[in-house]
C-alpha cells in the first residue's frame, strides 16, 4: 500500500509540474552563489595547457586569454592584451599587455610570463596546442610588449581568443605544474579561482572571487560560482524553480516553453556553432566497410529528429556551421532507407542477409542525443541491424572512444576559435593516439588537404573555401566517416535575478559570471 500511495503521490507531483504555473523563488541579494548546472562531468583536465573538454565552462572564468571574440563585431576584442598590430605580410604580431594584472599566485602578469605560458602550452603537444603551430618564436620587447614571429601568416589575434590552449597562466606556480593543477589548483588571472574540486560529487567544482582581480569588485558581482552535475533534466528544472540553481544551459522543448512563460525566469535563444556528430569507426569492425558506414549515414532520420526537437536544433549543411568560413550550403542530408538497405545488401547484411550488430555510445543525460539514437535504433531494426546503445558519463565515453571501443560515437563539436578548421584539424585529421579523431580516419590525402587550410584562410579565403568544400566531400561522401544531424540552437533558462547574460557562440555553454549583475 505504501508503494501504491508513493506512486500516486509521485504521479500527482509530475502532473502538477507539467500543468501548474511556475512559481520561482529568487535568492536574496548578497547571499547567493551563481549555480551552473551541467548534465555530465564538469572537469576532465584542470591543466590550462592541455585542457580540451567540458571544463571550458569553468576555466574561462578562472583563466584569461590575450583577446576575446566579440559576437557583435565578429572580431577579436581586448582582454589581457589592450592592443595589437601586425605587419603587412601577416608574419609578425605585436601585442601590448594590460598593466597591473597579477596571477592568483601573486606573481605579476607581464610579457615574460605570457611568453613562458604560451611556450609551455606549445610544448605539451596536447589539446588545442595546434593554434600556435605557426609561431616560430616569441620575443619580449619590454615588460608589457611581446612580438610573435610566424612561419606562415595566420590570424593570430583570433587564435589568441581560442576557448582552449590560449589561456595565460603562471608557469612558476610549482615545479611539477601538471601534478599541481590536477590536485585542484589554478594559476590564472581571471576573476575567480578554484576553491574546491570534488571529482564525482554533484557539486563538483566551486570557484571563489579573486580579490585582487584587475577588473575590481566595486559593482555587484557574484563572488561564488558553483558547478553542479545533474543528469536528470526535470530535477534540474525543479531546482531552478526553487531558486537552488541559477542557470540551465539546455532544456527540452516543453520545459523551455514553460520557462519562457514563467514570470520569475529569463530565457535566451540563439543559433550556435555547436554541431552534433555521429562518428563512424573507420578502422575496425563492421563499420570499417565503407558501404556499412554509408548505409548508417542514410538511415539517420535527420528531418524527424529536427522536428522532434521543436526548434532546439536546426538542419546542418556540410561539416562547418553557417556563419564561419568553411560552411558549405546546399548539403542538408536526407534519410534514405531504401538506399541504406541496398548498401547493406551489397555488404552481405540487411533484411535478406546476415544480421548486423552495432554499438553506439552517447553522453548520459543528453535528451537531444537520446531522441536521435532512439530513432536510429528504430529505423535500423527494419534493416535487420541491431543497435546496442550505451549512455555514459562523458569522461567514460571519451576514454572508451580513445580505445576504439564502439562502432558509432555520438558527440558535439564546436570551434576552438571562430574558424572552420577546428572541425577538420581535430576530428578528421589522422591522429595517433586518437584524441577527438574518434572515427579513426587515417588518410594521407585528406591530411594533406587539411594541412593547407590554416594558411589559406589568411592568404586566399576564396581558395580556402574551395578547399573546405573538397574536404567536406571527402570526409562525408568519399570516406563516409560521419553523419552530421544538426546544429544546436542554444536555449538557456535562468533566474530573473541574473542580469546581463549574453551568449557568445565562440565559447559554447560558457557563462562569463563576472559580467553578470545579481539583483534581488
Amino acid at each position: 500500500m505504501r508503494r501504491r500511495l508513493a506512486a500516486v503521490a509521485t504521479l500527482v507531483l509530475l502532473l502538477t509540474a507539467c500543468s501548474a504555473p511556475a512559481v520561482v523563488r529568487q535568492p536574496r541579494l548578497g547571499e547567493s552563489a551563481f549555480v551552473y548546472v551541467q548534465h555530465g562531468d564538469v572537469v576532465t583536465d584542470l591543466d590550462p595547457g592541455t585542457s580540451y573538454s567540458n571544463e571550458v565552462v569553468a576555466l574561462q572564468n578562472v583563466y584569461e586569454t590575450l583577446t576575446l571574440w566579440n559576437p557583435v563585431t565578429k572580431k577579436s576584442s581586448p582582454r589581457l592584451a589592450t592592443s595589437w598590430r601586425t605587419t603587412a605580410d601577416g608574419r609578425s604580431w605585436t601585442f601590448t599587455l594590460r598593466q597591473d594584472v597579477t596571477f592568483h599566485t601573486g606573481r605579476p602578469m607581464d610579457a615574460t610570463a605570457v611568453k613562458q605560458s604560451i611556450e609551455r602550452t606549445m610544448s605539451t603537444k596536447a589539446g588545442a596546442y595546434y593554434i600556435w603551430d605557426a609561431v616560430s618564436s616569441i620575443r619580449v620587447e619590454d615588460p608589457h610588449t611581446l612580438t610573435f614571429a610566424l612561419r606562415y601568416p595566420v590570424p593570430l589575434d583570433l587564435a589568441a581568443s581560442s576557448a582552449y590552449a590560449a589561456y595565460i597562466y603562471d608557469t612558476e606556480a610549482a615545479p611539477d605544474l601538471g601534478k599541481w593543477f590536477q590536485a585542484g589548483r589554478d594559476a590564472g588571472t581571471g576573476p575567480y579561482k578554484v576553491d574546491t574540486w570534488k571529482d564525482g560529487a554533484e557539486t563538483e567544482l566551486t570557484l571563489k572571487a579573486y580579490d585582487d582581480y584587475w577588473g575590481g569588485w566595486d559593482q555587484p558581482h557574484y563572488r561564488t560560482v558553483k558547478f553542479r552535475v545533474i543528469p536528470d533534466q526535470r530535477r534540474a528544472w525543479q531546482l531552478l524553480l526553487q531558486g537552488e540553481v541559477s542557470f540551465l544551459r539546455r532544456l527540452e522543448p516543453r520545459l523551455f516553453a514553460r520557462a519562457e512563460a514563467a514570470p520569475g525566469l529569463r530565457t535566451s535563444e540563439r543559433p550556435s556553432f555547436q554541431t552534433a556528430m555521429l562518428l563512424f569507426n573507420t578502422a575496425e569492425g563492421p563499420m570499417s566497410d565503407q558501404r556499412v558506414r554509408r548505409a548508417v549515414q542514410k538511415a539517420v532520420d535527420y528531418r524527424g529528429a529536427v522536428r522532434a526537437l521543436r526548434g532546439g536544433v536546426s538542419p546542418h549543411s556540410g561539416v562547418v556551421p553557417e556563419g564561419l568560413l568553411g560552411h558549405v550550403p546546399g548539403r542538408v542530408p536526407r534519410q534514405d532507407l531504401a538506399g541504406a538497405g541496398e548498401l547493406l545488401r551489397q555488404a552481405g547484411y540487411g533484411p535478406q542477409g546476415r544480421p548486423l550488430r552495432l554499438t553506439l555510445t552517447y553522453t548520459e543525460g543528453d535528451s537531444d542525443q537520446q531522441v536521435l539514437v532512439k530513432r536510429l535504433r528504430r529505423d535500423l531494426k527494419t534493416l535487420n541491424v541491431t543497435l546496442r546503445v550505451r549512455a555514459m558519463p562523458w569522461v567514460d565515453q571519451w576514454e572508451l572512444g580513445k580505445k576504439g571501443g564502439q562502432d558509432i560515437f555520438a558527440m558535439y563539436w564546436w570551434p576552438d576559435y571562430a574558424d572552420g578548421y577546428s572541425w577538420f584539424g581535430n576530428v578528421f585529421h589522422s591522429a595517433e593516439p586518437p584524441v577527438f579523431n574518434l572515427s579513426y580516419l587515417n588518410d594521407p590525402t585528406t591530411d594533406k588537404l587539411l594541412d593547407s587550410l590554416p594558411e589559406l584562410t589568411v592568404t586566399d579565403q576564396r581558395t580556402a573555401q574551395q578547399a573546405f568544400a573538397r574536404a567536406t566531400r571527402r570526409v562525408l561522401d568519399q570516406q563516409a566517416a560521419a553523419a552530421m544531424p544538426w546544429v544546436v540552437n542554444y536555449r538557456r533558462a535562468y533566474l530573473g535575478s541574473v542580469q546581463g547574460y549574453v551568449d557568445n557562440p565562440a565559447y559554447p555553454d560558457v557563462v562569463f559570471v563576472y559580467d553578470l549583475r545579481p539583483s534581488g
